[in-house]
């Protein structure tokens, strides 16, 4: 599996909006416990001791448990969460993998968005500064075996500007949003996945 695929599927994750005059803690804690539903576009790159890998593509989710996040550049993969089950589709390989949800998310980035309770239930949050007009919020794991060192969340004014996600092996991943709809129109059947005939389906 690449490397993105795991990193998107622990990071999927925490976006927003912010509101005016409020810190990056506050607003994150209103859109967590205001926000139903959010698309997107992202660019992401993931940045090891060797190598740095960049991937693009939308997103969009649907509270609770509904998430839906396609790379378009620089190959073709589609990773759906309908609930109980997580789908990755790597169109390349011809190849679907397939995971019990709540196994696979846990406490990652992922539950973040898809369920309001899992912040302040899996994180201990706090403002975390501002740099070049973004104010941060780093979120620190209660529990040590989440796989992540730490994950910082940026706000620009009134949006989600970037998350930024470091793991136990000290690769960086860095997602930069744009086009946030925090009122998309969404259709529960964007959340549902038939793995395309003639693919490999692998059960993990």
């Amino acid at each position: 599996m690449r490397i993105l695929s795991q990193a998107v599927l622990s990071g999927i994750l925490a976006f927003s909006t912010a509101w005016v005059n409020a810190g990056g803690l506050e607003t994150l804690q209103k859109f967590n416990a205001d926000t139903d539903g959010i698309s997107g576009q992202f660019s992401q790159s993931v940045k090891s001791k060797k190598r740095t890998q960049t991937t693009a593509g939308t997103f969009a989710i649907q509270r609770p448990g509904l998430f839906r996040w396609e790379y378009t550049q620089p190959y073709k993969q589609i990773i759906v969460g309908d609930g109980n089950t997580v789908w990755l589709y790597d169109q390349d390989l011809a190849q679907v993998t397939k995971r019990a949800q709540n196994q696979t998310i846990g406490d990652s980035p992922a539950a973040i968005l898809s369920n309001k309770t899992a912040l302040n239930a899996n994180y201990s949050l706090s403002d975390d500064g501002s740099s070049n007009g973004i104010d941060y919020v780093r979120a620190l794991p209660k529990r040590s075996n989440t796989g992540y060192q730490n994950i910082r969340i940026g706000f620009k004014g009134e949006n989600l500007a970037n998350m930024q996600l470091k793991d136990s092996f000290g690769n960086l991943t860095t997602i930069t949003f744009s086009k946030i709809n925090t009122h998309p129109q969404l259709n529960r059947a964007q959340f549902k996945f038939t793995p395309p005939k003639g693919v490999d389906v692998l059960t993990q």
